[in-house]
């Protein structure tokens, strides 16, 4: 198939896609974009698993989204890559969003260390700790209100952005600002 007639069919079924749901352009169009998509997907991450994952979405994405292409706009690859483009870009900010709330995971242990120092003389709240919370009165007040209200109020992220009125991602940056000092912190005062 030349490169014109290929345009025009995988336009045509996305157009079919688009008006009709139609289960066999689709089909043609996964048989001819997931092979591809695949390949740059586990070019940029290494990984077969996130790979398939970008497949899966991008391919969502077109089936759900094909009444948004626009023939007279683009050629259908064009399209296609930027849905994939867009699904990977959501996929790595989920990827960075998860390793941000995996930051106090590493934190907690040097707590429960401490947490156990107490225990031994007879105080059990690792939260209340007043080493813990030596080390909170540290941080910056908007670190403090962030620290408190996610680990002591149990607030979400989201819950806690709403209530301080500020954008979620900077609750994440100041909570993510915030563990890494008390890392800091509590990992000298355990050497």
């Amino acid at each position: 198939m030349n490169e014109s007639i290929e345009h025009q069919a995988l336009a045509q079924y996305l157009v079919d896609v688009a008006k009709r749901r139609d289960r066999q352009s689709f089909t043609e169009l996964f048989k001819f974009f997931a092979p591809k998509i695949q390949r740059i997907a586990a070019s940029k991450y290494g990984n077969e698993v996130l790979a398939s994952e970008v497949v899966q979405e991008t391919m969502t994405n077109v089936w759900r989204k094909a009444h948004l292409f626009d023939t007279s706009k683009g050629s259908p690859t064009t399209w296609v890559y930027t849905v994939m483009r867009n699904v990977t870009f959501d996929l790595l900010r989920k990827i960075k969003a998860k390793k941000e709330d995996n930051l106090s995971d590493d934190f907690w242990p040097m707590v429960e260390g401490i947490a156990a120092d107490d225990e031994k003389s007879g105080f059990s709240d690792h939260l209340a700790s007043k080493e813990v919370l030596a080390c909170i009165d540290k941080l910056p007040e908007n670190q403090q209100s962030v620290i408190k209200g996610f680990y002591f109020m149990e607030m979400s992220q989201e819950q806690l952005a709403v209530h301080l009125d500020i954008p979620l991602g900077t609750v994440k940056s100041r909570l993510r600002l915030a563990l890494a000092k008390l890392k800091q912190h509590i990992g000298d005062k355990n050497d």
